[in-house]
């Protein structure tokens, strides 16, 4: 089976024991995506199934939802490992998304436990899923789908995951230390983003023009946010972004709607979450936010488990865009 027609039949089967009919919508014709890293799954919300988060899911009435880290890894309130099969987590998916209007679920490819994972009120056609070739890995895998619009419009969305670590993918443990000083973790989250953009937006040669959305967690920060981290111009923690702004289409929607502001999107202080649009998708969006409020905003956790935070270590970002779906 294609890694094409797999991504298919999971979003076709998602449909089944679902709502009947899409949530209630006002027909403004704008969309809402939603995109946030949840951090295992979700494992905040293990305690009351999930009941917080898709309350809060629901209040923002998304047509769209991108998860990182959607699958679940750990026995609650503890680091003790508990892995869920694909199949497990389809399952849990599809009833969550169920609780906020959701009828569609998409599972990225993922060669290791960190999917990512789509939800949306209207079916889409996975063009691509990526997990990189014999040369160029890409460790959390990423994927490609489409959105039919009105006025034969295409929205193409690429979701994304990059190598978190400060050494080298693989680098053995001895090693590490020198690897990281060397900056060989941000050379490998280069090359892993300039696969995927060649394997994406840089396929059509007329993405300015076109719908394009490119979103995740980057593991990395921007030149552009310098003011903030105050590291040399020459540093290696940039490659990532510098690649994206010199070598294809993508706005940084963030900076581009607040270019005065740092934003942080992590409760370490640091922006690594990002969604990138093309100019043609640019025009059409009437909001974007980093969202940080009280269910959102990231605390550690008080017994100091692993790295974990409540609800997540990540905070969401919101994209609201003119725009009407076929269906």
């Amino acid at each position: 089976m294609t890694m094409k027609l797999r991504a298919f039949l999971l979003g076709f089967f998602a449909v089944a024991g679902v709502l009947p009919g899409l949530s209630g919508k006002t027909g403004d014709g704008t969309l809402t995506l939603l995109y946030w890293n949840i951090q295992n799954g979700m494992w905040d919300g293990q305690t009351d199934d999930y009941q917080r988060f898709t309350d809060w899911v629901a209040q923002q009435q998304p047509d769209i939802c991108v998860w990182c880290e959607a699958q679940k890894l750990y026995v609650t309130n503890s680091d003790k490992s508990e892995k869920e099969t694909e199949e497990e987590c389809l399952a849990r998916w599809r009833r969550l998304a169920e609780r906020y209007g959701h009828r569609y679920v998409y599972l990225s490819a993922h060669p290791d436990n960190y999917p990512q994972l789509i939800t949306s009120r209207f079916p889409m056609e996975a063009e691509l899923l990526i997990t990189g070739n014999a040369d160029t890995i890409v460790c959390h895998g990423a994927s490609w789908y489409r959105l039919r619009l009105k006025k034969n419009r295409t929205l193409n969305l690429v979701t994304l995951h990059t190598w978190p670590m400060g050494f080298g993918y693989r680098v053995p443990t001895d090693k590490r230390k020198e690897s990281q000083a060397k900056g060989e973790g941000d050379m490998f989250r280069r090359t892993e983003m300039e696969y995927i953009c060649k394997a994406t937006v840089l396929t059509h040669p007329k993405a300015k023009k076109e719908l394009w959305a490119m979103m995740g967690d980057f593991n990395s920060i921007s030149r552009v946010d310098n003011d903030a981290y105050q590291l040399p111009d020459s540093s290696t923690k940039f490659l990532l972004h510098d690649y994206i702004r010199s070598s294809t289409p993508y706005i940084d929607l963030i900076k581009d709607t607040y270019p005065k502001e740092f934003i942080r999107s992590t409760g370490g202080n640091s922006r690594i979450d990002f969604i990138y649009v093309t100019p043609a998708l640019r025009k059409k969006i009437r909001h974007a936010a980093i969202l940080g409020d009280d269910y959102t905003s990231p605390v550690r956790n008080p017994q100091k488990i692993s790295n974990f935070w409540h609800p997540s270590d990540h905070l969401p970002i919101v994209m609201k865009f003119s725009s009407e779906p076929e269906w």
